[in-house]
């Protein structure tokens, strides 16, 4: 089993953290860094945390727990325009990502008013390519319960925010709703949005730990975690990309930020556990950019 943390501190001696991760058996989820600071989602064996901790002492820097790294978070706007997307989505995406999660903004085509929003089969099979998704909504109840149908027949996890109380039996398809977070013209930065965003994380834990557990019981061939360690040490061209995290960990698979029409017999033939990628999971394009996407298969799909 495996812990996942944040270390934050200085780029000096940061190789000697990485390396002490490497000989424990552990892994960099993600490497950010900003200036002259490093932060790093990794994944070390539970036993070995303390080795860690003490490391991170001995560099001056600090390890908090990161629950969601690991993880692909959709954050669902019905628009990209002015009005709905600045401000409660952009924070909620960047108050997860301080837990660890790898979040994407969506913003959906027709969403400019209750009577026209919608939503297409392309958008719904780009956000069920995450583990979970949160739909940012508005500030009016009957308007937010009028657009259940954008997520209603959602096969991920959904979390609905908005500012007025709800009755989540209002929300068909939605899985929680968090209050507190409507169309806000400004920074969250008072009181009660951070109590509503400690919330919202707080809920997110509570759903990705509850997948976590199902998922247990018929687990992924393997742990996508060691599969993103391999196809970085056996697929040269990952190093080469310039986008972040250019292999995205998730639950039960992952995004590959390659063209997937040029390179995906490359991750084919990747070697897990002396087996061929494309016999313990199935390797399709993405509807974001073309990437490649990897859904690992369970333990009982294979005879």
């Amino acid at each position: 089993m495996y812990e996942t943390l944040t270390y934050s501190g200085g780029t000096h001696k940061s190789e000697e953290m990485k390396e002490l991760i490497e000989d424990l058996g552990g892994f960099v989820l993600q490497e950010n860094i900003l200036q002259m600071d490093l932060i790093l989602n990794i994944a070390v064996p539970i036993d070995d945390v303390d080795k860690i901790q003490e490391k991170a002492k001995e560099l001056l820097g600090k390890i908090t727990a990161a629950p969601m790294a690991g993880t692909e978070i959709a954050i669902v706007s019905p628009t990209l325009a002015r009005h709905h997307l600045p401000h409660a989505a952009c924070d909620i995406s960047e108050y997860l990502r301080r837990f660890g999660a790898k979040d994407n903004m969506v913003g959906l085509a027709r969403g400019a008013g209750k009577g026209t929003a919608g939503i297409t089969e392309y958008e719904k099979k780009l956000i069920e390519e995450h583990d979970l998704a949160i739909f940012a909504l508005g500030s009016f109840k009957q308007c937010i319960i009028d657009k259940a149908f954008l997520f209603d027949d959602i096969d991920i996890p959904v979390i609905v925010t908005g500012s007025p109380e709800i009755d989540l039996d209002d929300l068909p398809g939605a899985d929680a709703y968090v209050s507190g977070l409507g169309r806000i013209p400004r920074r969250l930065k008072r009181g009660e949005n951070i109590r509503a965003l400690r919330k919202l994380v707080n809920v997110v834990e509570t759903i990705l730990d509850e997948k976590r557990r199902y998922m247990a019981n018929d687990p992924p061939l393997a742990p996508s975690i060691v599969l993103k360690n391999q196809i970085e040490n056996q697929v040269p061209m990952v190093s080469d990309l310039i986008s972040p995290t250019p292999v995205t960990s998730q639950l039960d698979g992952l995004r590959i930020k390659l063209d997937y029409d040029k390179h995906h017999e490359k991750i084919e033939n990747v070697e897990i556990n002396d087996k061929k990628l494309s016999d313990i999971a199935e390797i399709k394009k993405s509807f974001m950019y073309d990437y490649i996407l990897v859904k690992l298969f369970s333990e009982s799909s294979i005879v």
